[in-house]
């Protein structure tokens, strides 16, 4: 999928806190790019390159990032909530203070945010917070891990 010219730019420029929703991304060329804050909602990430990317403080709820290249990306202080992250790749990242959560839908599996195959190698992992999170033990090993 080719990128729009100026999706980067687009993301940048976006005011503090804006909510977006249903937004797809997918296969999108999304390396370095800065954002404020912002609201993700049912956006699709899917294998997208989010290289180096500052998502810090920024909220994905019911959002699709499987298989996106997060390597060296930064989501400080970011809520992931009822998210795909399955084989994404978050090597080199930093996800300090980061929240992996749930949606309560009231029927689980379903709204539990699933890590299953993320490679989390060398990822800044300190203060994460985990609830009720699918494959719980690949970020408790890759924090317990000398």
């Amino acid at each position: 999928m080719t990128t729009p010219p100026g999706l980067r730019q687009r993301l940048a420029a976006l005011p503090y806190c804006t909510a977006l929703k249903g937004e797809d991304f997918t296969g999108a060329d999304l390396v370095s790019a800065r954002t404020s804050q912002l609201r993700f909602t049912r956006c699709s990430f899917k294998g997208a390159d989010l290289r180096h990317a500052d998502l810090d403080g920024c909220s994905f709820v019911f959002c699709d990032l499987s298989r996106a290249d997060l390597r060296g990306a930064s989501l400080r202080g970011a809520h992931l909530s009822g998210c795909d992250l399955r084989e994404a790749d978050l090597r080199g990242a930093d996800l300090t203070d980061t929240t992996f959560g749930r949606v309560n839908t009231g029927r689980p599996p379903h709204g539990l945010t699933d890590i299953t195959g993320a490679r989390l190698d060398d990822s800044a992992l300190r203060a994460i917070h985990q609830d009720d999170v699918i494959d719980r033990q690949s970020a408790v090993d890759a924090v317990q891990r000398p």
